[in-house]
C-alpha cells in the first residue's frame, strides 16, 4: 500500500511558481494511478492533475492546463507538480491521491471519490 508524504508549497505571488511533490514510503507506486487535488475554503474538493501508472497518459483541469504539468518517476518513488503562472484563486490545500489499478496507460478516473490513498495536504497561497 502507497504511504504518501508531500513536499513544496507555500507562499508566492501571482505569476510565480511552485512545485510539489508527493513520495511513497512504501513499495508499489508503480501500480498506482496519480493524481493531484485541490480544495479552497469553503469549497469541495475538486481535481487539478492525474496521471498514468506509466507516466504516459495525462489529464489536467480546464483551470490550469498550459500552466501546471504532472510527472511522475516510478525509480524515486514520487509525483511532482510544477505550478506556473500561479494565480490567487490557485489558492488552497493541495492533496496528492493515489488509486490501485491494472492498466499502465490510462487515466481511469479524475473523481476524489475513486482514490483511496491521500498525501497530509500542503498549503498553496498565491497573492495578488
Amino acid at each position: 500500500q502507497v504511504q504518501l508524504v508531500q513536499s513544496g508549497g507555500g507562499l508566492v505571488q501571482a505569476g510565480g511558481s511552485l512545485r510539489l511533490s508527493c513520495a511513497d514510503s512504501g513499495r508499489t507506486f508503480s501500480s498506482y494511478l496519480m493524481g493531484w487535488f485541490r480544495q479552497a475554503p469553503g469549497k469541495e474538493r475538486e481535481f487539478v492533475a492525474a496521471i498514468s501508472r506509466n507516466g504516459g497518459s495525462l489529464a489536467y483541469a480546464d483551470s490550469v492546463k498550459g500552466r501546471f504539468t504532472i510527472s511522475r518517476d516510478n525509480a524515486k518513488k514520487t509525483m511532482y507538480l510544477q505550478m506556473n503562472s500561479l494565480k490567487p484563486a490557485d489558492t488552497a490545500v493541495y492533496y496528492c491521491a493515489a488509486r490501485l489499478v491494472i492498466s499502465t496507460r490510462v487515466v481511469q478516473t479524475t473523481d476524489p471519490a475513486d482514490f483511496g490513498s491521500w498525501g497530509q495536504g500542503t498549503q498553496v497561497t498565491v497573492s495578488s
